[in-house]
């Protein structure tokens, strides 16, 4: 059941991925301010990527592990750091102060170490294969 969970949560972690980068491209595009909605929406990416890494990490202690996993581990817990550092740091900015570029690169750069890191393993980015 481990292995379902985090093979499906990856697609929940891609849409809220997109969905940060689209809208703080948006945000950025437009010269619109840093809103609730670029923090929410970052938040929940950074929320999902912390859950799957405890999924991935259950999965290794109950037996799971094989060597390909060494590479795939530590992309996505630098694509989870990539995206939690500037939404802390973001937190703790004055609100005037606040930006979306830092949310693009987290959300650019832990994007791009999923995807990293799913090939790592050999699983297809979408689609049927699993975990």
């Amino acid at each position: 059941m481990l292995f379902y969970a985090h093979s499906g949560v990856r697609y929940l972690i891609l849409l809220a991925g997109a969905v940060t980068l689209v809208y703080g491209l948006y945000v950025l595009a437009t010269g619109r301010r840093y809103d609730d909605v670029l923090r929410r929406s970052a938040s929940t990416y950074t929320l999902l990527l912390h859950v799957q890494i405890l999924l991935g990490l259950a999965l290794v202690f109950s037996g799971r592990f094989y060597p390909q996993l060494t590479g795939h581990i530590f992309m996505m817990v630098f694509a989870a750091a990539a995206m939690q550092i500037p939404v802390s740091v973001l937190r703790r900015r004055e609100p005037e102060r606040r930006t979306a570029a830092p949310l693009v690169v987290g959300a650019l750069l832990s994007l791009g170490l999923i995807v990293g890191g799913i090939l790592a393993i050999g699983r297809p980015i979408v689609g049927s294969g699993g975990g």
